[in-house]
């Protein structure tokens, strides 16, 4: 049974999350702000964390940095803030997924379902192929694909689940070029034209891990008017 945290300080909203999941057959932990979901995180095991950003003592956004120094897990950030930039600050410190209020239980319940089963399975689908490789490597880079690792020369490179999906897809074959919607299925689901910046956005913060010199990118290129392939060419 997967763990849910909740981190929201709207109790109707907790209420309302906990009915829908809990009859999805997962379990569910809530707080009612930033420090004491932390403490929740830091003292159980939790699958997945739905944040809040507007919350006592520490806000949705310093959670998420506090979640990703400790733990991988996916975070879906649900908020009734839906300007752009408020989109894009989430996904830059951490998040896996930006949701916006108002809300269908449904839908969120539906987005859960998608994290986890790509978070879970995507190592787990890679270990039952005997003949495949677990680790996949170009030039400087190294990803293992059963420990979620990511290493440039020896040194680890810390990837959000939503990061190592979309660095898996392209490793696996190198020069091929994928479409933003290809990428963006491969952790997700289904792509919309308005996901087109968070697509941008998680290749941006890509490029800021594994290179140098993000401006001019050694490794993951940009194929005007496809989308984006890897590489290993200066």
């Amino acid at each position: 049974m997967y763990t849910i945290l909740i981190a929201e300080d709207d109790q109707d909203i907790v209420a309302l999350l906990s009915l829908y999941l809990k009859a999805s057959g997962y379990q569910v932990l809530a707080a009612g702000d930033g420090v004491e979901a932390l403490q929740i995180l830091q003292n159980n095991h939790v699958d997945l964390a739905l944040l809040d950003i507007m919350m006592p003592n520490m806000d949705g956004y310093e959670l998420t940095q506090k979640i990703r120094e400790i733990s991988n897990i996916p975070i879906l950030i649900l908020s009734a803030k839906d300007q752009d930039d408020e989109k894009v600050l989430g996904l830059n410190i951490g998040a896996d997924a930006y949701l916006t209020k108002p809300f269908h239980p449904l839908e969120i319940t539906a987005t859960i379902n998608s994290h986890l089963r790509r978070f879970y399975q995507l190592g787990a689908a890679e270990q039952v192929q005997g003949n495949r490789e677990k680790q996949l490597c170009l030039g400087e880079l190294c990803l293992d694909l059963e420990s979620m690792i990511l290493t440039r020369n020896d040194q680890q490179i810390f990837l959000t689940p939503t990061e190592f999906k979309i660095l898996a897809q392209l490793m696996k074959s190198p020069g091929r070029v994928f479409a933003k919607s290809q990428l963006y299925e491969s952790f997700r689901g289904e792509y919309f034209e308005n996901d087109d910046r968070t697509m941008t956005v998680h290749i941006s913060k890509l490029r800021e891990k594994i290179q140098d010199d993000p401006k001019n990118p050694r490794y993951i290129k940009t194929v005007r008017g496809l989308g984006y392939k890897i590489e290993d060419k200066p």
